[in-house]
């Protein structure tokens, strides 16, 4: 029981907080982790967005203007999912919510996490078939393919390994 009367969310866990107050905290843990990754969706987004414009996009092969297209697509839906749990917390502002949106957000923003990096890789790859080949955009996808899941998939695996849920 904390000091106010109120039970711990998770006496084993050394804090002493309520659910509310631990659902306060994880969204605002969400909130810090969004903040990174909307810049990187809206700026990677933009990149996009603007090549078709340029003067060079007239000379890509068809099957490079699929792969664009799948990009932005993709790109797209990361920013929508970025941006998705902030509609939501307006839509159940003050209505005692904060445990759904938390556990909402929280996939939301792993798939945002999963549309980025497909979105890095693919565009990795385009860039590198445009520039100097389609063989160099299949390694150089490929590495970035290996980076991301290296970097998001096994080393929080790993890490997560032997800690339990709180």
């Amino acid at each position: 029981m904390t000091s106010d009367g109120h039970h711990d969310a998770d006496p084993g866990d050394g804090r002493d907080e309520t659910p509310n107050e631990r659902h306060d905290r994880n969204w605002t843990e969400i909130l810090q982790e969004l903040r990174v990754i909307q810049t990187g969706t809206q700026v990677l987004t933009g990149f996009l967005l603007t090549l078709a414009f340029q003067p060079r996009f007239a000379d890509l092969e068809p099957y490079e203007v699929n792969i664009y297209l799948g990009l932005v697509i993709v790109a797209v839906l990361a920013t929508v999912l970025a941006l998705a749990p902030v509609s939501l917390h307006r839509a159940i502002f003050r209505r005692k919510a904060k445990g759904d949106l938390v556990r909402i957000a929280n996939r939301l923003l792993i798939l945002t996490i999963a549309a980025m990096g497909l979105t890095l890789i693919g565009t990795t790859m385009l860039i590198f078939d445009v520039a100097v080949g389609y063989v160099a955009g299949l390694i150089a996808g490929g590495i970035a393919a290996l980076v991301v899941v290296a970097a998001w998939v096994l080393m929080p695996a790993r890490l997560r390994f032997g800690h339990p849920v709180d």
